[in-house]
């Protein structure tokens, strides 16, 4: 599982390296894609099958269906990581989530997202507003058995 964030930067512009505690996890290879606030998202195999099972079985006459199928699936591409964690992130991934230098890598339990530092805070601000937050997560049901 996939908890927590790290800050860190871009070796060599374009090379990202994964936390050790993250790469027990992720043997051979990751999905990389489009994330849905201009961040990119690394999948394991499983997840991204999960996924795209998920989208290929919805109807394509649907206009944001077939929209979704292209940010996501077309979008995506498979890295293979070396041995000391390192995955080459493609240049258009990489301006779509406007990451330059630094980069912060954020938990999700099944998958990680990739942010620009600039990004994350924007969203740590609006994480941090409690009051918000209360109103906003009201609808969803969180059950602690």
């Amino acid at each position: 599982m996939f908890l927590g964030h790290h800050l860190s930067g871009l070796k060599n512009s374009n090379h990202l390296t994964l936390p050790s505690n993250w790469r027990k996890s992720i043997l051979g290879g990751v999905y990389l894609t489009q994330g849905f606030d201009q961040n990119l998202l690394i999948l394991t195999e499983n997840t991204f099958g999960e996924i795209y099972s998920r989208i290929t079985s919805l109807n394509i006459t649907d206009p944001l269906v077939r929209l979704l199928s292209r940010m996501f699936l077309g979008e995506a591409v498979f890295l293979e990581i070396d041995d000391k964690g390192i995955i080459t992130l493609p240049p258009k991934l990489m301006e779509y989530a406007r990451l330059t230098v630094d980069f912060v890598i954020v938990g999700q339990g099944e998958y990680l997202e990739v942010w620009s530092p600039d990004q994350w805070r924007m969203q740590q601000s609006e994480l941090n507003d409690a009051q918000a937050n209360a109103q906003r997560f009201s609808a969803f049901t969180i059950a602690i058995h």
